[in-house]
């Protein structure tokens, strides 16, 4: 089961994966109970009754997994992680820039979801009677959730199939009992008879929980690069989004319910021990565990992927040992929001927001890029020199690294967090929380305006080793 090969292209005789393996994954990249405190939000901070919470659980996972469902085709024709096929749009140095500010970003994910994860174990030593649980409690929880999360992602691709299927399965048979007793205990009268919000909270909304779900759209690759050439692009694009559709919506409207009788779900220091109060011991406790082997997934997920960042980076390490790089970053920073963060709800929203700006800005350039008919030179993937058909102009595609600049900037000016606020967050844009789709436009616009035409393409691509197209017939 342990997976030995890192940046590599996967041999065809290798990809024997199918498109429907992509579906539990997705599902298992979203079994986290931070969407029930969204959901919450949603209704106590932005003022939202459920009709309008069901549109912004539905649009959101529409828009920015049918991205992440898009960018993974990427890896279906090149057979290689998706920060390594960058390496094709940015330059062998180019590539460096965002790919340092994508595994830094990988950092701040795993770092919330373990500290939700420590949070989840707390709360299951709570209700089995542990009794008050104090620091140093919560810093032995946060290692043992970080360890177990390191022990899933070095193992590699096989062990996170595995898990994924059976989080799948778990989540389905645990969600029904537990929508079953909201339905019973809800006062349906007084969730009918909430009012309207403002509209324009329904596309912030949807502006926040698109802006994270598009932290993913780099890593998708690396769940797709096992697939033959020959997988149908819409398949794959169908599956991932359905496989974020059936998390996403229930957990979002279950948090959006139990707002109503729990108004403090939103603006919680511990987003999970709300659920032993909300519920049965004998539902909340099989349900936590659930949740808990949700986060440990979706951490292992970003560790995974976040190895292959570090190597594409030159940490010449095995992909499992560069995992272990990224588990003892994200060990250190939960360390320091478990015991030091003031507020959890506040600092992940802040985070979730400027997350999207920075990965939509290399979403816009790879994306494009992708659907202009790229296709990728295993060799010269490799070869970081300047023979490399990937060097350019001194191993930089400048076209492609000016619109992730320009992008990042532009999609900063549109953005207020809690530490910071761009002067054009007051825009309309601005203050619907859509800083990452001006990120994602100006990325697009610019390396559209300023990439080689065909013949200069052709040329600099002349100078690789080989060239292999790889791209599928399903496109």
């Amino acid at each position: 089961m342990y997976e030995s090969r890192g940046l590599e292209p996967v041999p065809a005789a290798e990809r024997v994966g199918r498109v429907r393996e992509l579906f539990p994954t997705w599902v298992a990249a979203n079994i986290t109970v931070l969407l029930l405190t969204l959901g919450a939000g949603l209704v106590v901070l932005h003022g939202l009754n459920v009709w309008q919470v069901l549109v912004v659980a539905v649009t959101a996972p529409v828009v920015s997994y049918g991205v992440v469902g898009l960018v993974s085709v990427a890896g279906k024709r090149g057979g290689a992680p998706g920060m390594a096929l960058s390496r094709a749009v940015f330059g062998q140095r180019g590539n460096l820039l965002p790919g340092a500010l994508i595994w830094a970003a990988r950092w701040g994910w795993e770092t919330v979801n373990a500290v939700t994860g420590a949070y989840a174990l707390l709360t299951l030593v709570r209700l089995a009677g542990g009794g008050r649980t104090g620091t140093s409690v919560a810093v032995v929880a946060l290692v043992l959730f970080v360890a177990a999360t390191f022990a899933v992602s070095g193992l590699g691709i096989g062990a996170l199939r595995v898990c994924c299927r059976w989080a799948a399965y778990l989540f389905g048979a645990f969600s029904v009992p537990v929508l079953a007793y909201l339905v019973a205990r809800t006062d349906w009268g007084a969730v009918a008879g909430r009012p309207p919000g403002p509209a324009p909270m329904v596309v912030v909304g949807v502006g926040t929980l698109a802006a994270g779900a598009i932290s993913w759209a780099p890593s998708a690759p690396d769940f797709a690069r096992y697939l033959p050439r020959t997988a149908r692009a819409g398949a794959m694009v169908a599956a991932t989004v359905a496989g974020a559709l059936v998390v996403v919506v229930p957990l979002v409207l279950m948090g959006a319910v139990m707002a109503e009788s729990t108004p403090g779900l939103a603006s919680t220091a511990d987003p999970v021990g709300f659920i032993g109060v909300r519920l049965p011991r004998w539902l909340s406790v099989p349900y936590l565990l659930l949740a808990l082997v949700g986060m440990l997934l979706i951490n292992a997920m970003s560790m995974y992927s976040a190895g292959f960042m570090a190597q594409t980076l030159g940490v010449r390490l095995p992909r499992g040992w560069a995992v272990g790089v990224n588990a003892a970053i994200s060990l250190v920073l939960g360390l320091w929001l478990l015991v030091a963060a003031a507020g959890f709800l506040g600092t992940f929203l802040s985070f979730l927001t400027l997350l999207g700006v920075a990965f939509a800005a290399w979403v816009g350039v790879f994306g494009l890029d992708l659907a202009l008919g790229r296709s990728y030179d295993g060799a010269a993937l490799l070869d970081r020199g300047p023979s490399s058909a990937y060097w350019y102009r001194g191993g930089f595609a400048w076209p492609a690294v000016a619109g992730w600049g320009a992008a990042l900037a532009a999609g900063l000016l549109f953005t207020r967090v809690e530490w910071f606020g761009g002067p054009l967050a007051g825009s309309w844009p601005g203050r619907h929380g859509l800083g990452w789709v001006v990120s994602a436009l100006v990325a697009a616009a610019v390396y559209g305006a300023l990439r080689p035409t065909a013949p200069a393409r052709a040329q600099e691509a002349g100078r690789g080793s080989r060239k292999v197209e790889e791209r599928g017939s399903g496109d």
